[in-house]
């Protein structure tokens, strides 16, 4: 889980790595360091921490040259220190590597080549790699043939950079498996690689993409891909339409806020072009949706991990009430180990930010096996979820920096709102009074989310009263029961303060133990067809002492005399209440992570593309 930036052209390397390596902070690391080659010698700089601590040591001890590499690391083998960090050279000092993954049979490999006499420099699985190609050098092969061979000892999934003093104008990358992405950016007389699209979107927007098993052998001209077998690749080069300026902070004190109040835009332009508001209907043509297979369809599988998790859970019930198609909710590193019941009938759907999920593109790939059809929810494009499916629907939100997910929550529950109305449509589940009414509400959505937005400061005024807890329980009903998991996921990421969330039923069935006035509990307890037993639950806690922070209608004269602090949100038709109901609740987490001083958009031990298990 970490980001990966390479160069070569006619410009000094070092600049453009190190910006490539802020703009894909978000991943989450906790190391840093560049190669450049400079005068026919490798020079490395690195050290543990954040960027600026790099940034400092290349004031003190600059290097130039016009190829390099970069890479920030989240530690998997071997301790956060600058003897562990990328990029790791080899005994000869001619080849250097940067490496996403994990190296499965990295001890047996370790063990091999010490009894060889080969000296390791650190800790990690990493540097198995660098040696190994070495190797396969000094036999006599060139760099992207001992790259090759060196791969074919490796077991795991890998995205892998590798640049040579015996080959000063070549950067080899290759991707194994789903450890995530491996972008090749296309410019005039100089190329770029990188592990995702925002590290080197100022440079250029044209871009490829490798597939697993394969490699590409990248020089200021140009490049060219091979499959990992030797055999040469036509690769097709897309245009990325990302702004450059959206992966910036702006006016924002974090990234996090930032895209808290993008919103009612990424709502917006996820709702454009696929909605025929006259004709009532909807439009997505990406997700491949035939009458025939709608017809065919007899269940389907939501997938996901994490945040998108939460939001397969109110896909489940908007698919289920609207389509009348039987869905499951599976969290994806579990779904392969479990021989799962799926086949030609059914429809598995991964939900992945980044695409490169690696539970989630496994999970893919177990489905893939039995038959069944295969679509996705993801915002990467061109991310290997979006490639590897039958159909897709792109969340249409840009980059999202932040660790912890916002805007790339919200999306998803509109497109599956939206794919719950196509699937009714095509099934006969929907009659067209229904259908109508059903998109007639999404007009509403951007507006509303616009109003909770607005009343930004009941929650700072709330986080105030919540930063010192040590712990805090969530409770929701219905279709904003997963809201309340993802709101107490919210808290505890980004505010390291213990939440916990439970459907409000179940809270006498051993959480209402913990309640007192030391245990804060957030109700969602919204019009909607759960209202009454949720202020049942309210009276509950508050007769044990609870003290309730309630995210209510606006208009609602019950609550009012019950909670001690209410988040209003405006009246919403209730299959889209979701939408609303999380905003208050991010931006609760967001302001009390602020007050106790936590890292907002980078919390502790945590990154933004998990592409390990």
């Amino acid at each position: 889980m970490c980001g990966i930036v390479g160069y070569v052209g006619e410009r000094d390397a070092t600049p453009i790595i190190f910006e490539g390596l802020k703009r894909l902070e978000y991943r989450g690391y906790d190391s840093a360091g560049l190669a450049v080659i400079e005068q026919g010698v490798i020079v490395v700089r690195r050290d543990e921490g954040k960027l600026d601590r790099l940034g400092e040591l290349l004031d003190r001890e600059p290097v130039h040259g016009q190829i390099g590499i970069g890479h920030t690391r989240w530690a998997t083998h071997g301790a956060p220190s600058a003897r562990n960090a990328h990029p790791h050279v080899g005994a000869s000092g001619e080849v250097v590597v940067v490496h996403n993954g994990i190296v499965e049979n990295f001890l047996t490999l370790r063990e091999e080549m010490v009894a060889e006499g080969v000296t390791f420099n650190s800790d990690t699985d990493t540097e198995i790699i660098v040696h190994l190609v070495e190797r396969y050098m000094a036999m006599g092969h060139n760099l992207a043939e001992a790259a090759r061979r060196s791969i074919t000892h490796l077991e795991g999934a890998h995205g892998i950079v590798l640049m040579s003093v015996r080959e000063p104008d070549k950067i080899v990358a290759a991707r194994v498996g789903n450890a995530g992405g491996v972008v090749i950016g296309v410019g005039e007389g100089e190329m770029y690689v990188a592990s995702d699209i925002p590290a080197i979107l100022e440079h250029t927007r044209r871009m490829a993409f490798l597939e697993s098993s394969q490699m590409a052998i990248v020089t200021r001209d140009g490049f060219e891909v091979i499959t990992l077998q030797g055999e040469p690749i036509e690769p097709e080069i897309q245009s990325v339409a990302w702004d450059p300026v959206s992966a910036e902070k702006g006016e924002y004190k974090h990234f996090m806020l930032k895209e808290i109040y993008e919103q009612v835009r990424s709502i917006t332009d996820t709702i454009g072009g696929r909605v025929d508001f006259e004709a009532g209907r909807i439009i997505l043509p990406g997700l491949n949706l035939t009458p025939e297979l709608a017809s065919r369809i007899q269940r389907m599988v939501i997938i996901a991990c994490g945040t998108a998790a939460h939001a397969a859970m109110v896909g489940k019930i908007l698919i289920e009430r609207i389509a009348r198609l039987p869905v499951e909710v599976d969290i994806a590193s579990e779904f392969r180990y479990r021989d799962p019941l799926v086949d030609e009938r059914t429809v598995v759907l991964a939900i992945s930010q980044s695409g490169e999920t690696a539970d989630t593109l496994a999970a893919m790939n177990e489905a893939r096996r039995c038959g069944a059809t295969l679509w996705s929810i993801v915002n990467a494009i061109g991310s290997q979820a979006m490639r590897i499916a039958d159909g897709h629907i792109s969340m249409q939100v840009g980059p999202e920096i932040a660790v912890a997910s916002s805007k790339a929550f919200t999306a998803p529950l509109v497109d599956l709102y939206m794919l719950a109305i196509l699937l009714g449509d095509l099934r006969g589940a929907l009659d067209a009074d229904r259908r109508r009414q059903l998109v007639a509400d999404l007009r509403l959505i951007p507006d509303l989310v616009g109003q909770c937005l607005d009343r930004a400061d009941q929650a700072k005024q709330v986080a105030w009263a919540l930063k010192d807890v040590y712990h805090c329980l969530y409770l929701g009903r219905g279709i904003n029961m997963p809201i309340a998991y993802e709101g107490a996921l919210k808290l505890k990421e980004i505010s390291y303060i213990h939440a916990e969330a439970y459907p409000a039923g179940e809270m006498k069935h051993g959480p209402i133990a913990l309640i007192d006035e030391e245990m804060p509990v957030v109700a969602i307890c919204t019009h909607d067809p759960w209202y009454e037993k949720m202020l049942s639950q309210i009276e509950q806690t508050k007769a044990r002492g609870g003290v309730v922070i309630a995210v209510a209608t606006d208009g609602d004269e019950l609550l009012p005399p019950i909670a001690d602090h209410i988040l209003w949100v405006p009246e919403t038709p209730w299959l889209l209440s979701p939408v609303t109901t999380t905003i208050p609740l991010q931006l609760l987490a967001y302001h009390i992570a602020v007050l106790r001083g936590a890292d907002v958009d980078q919390p502790r031990n945590l990154a933004k593309s998990v592409t390990v298990e």
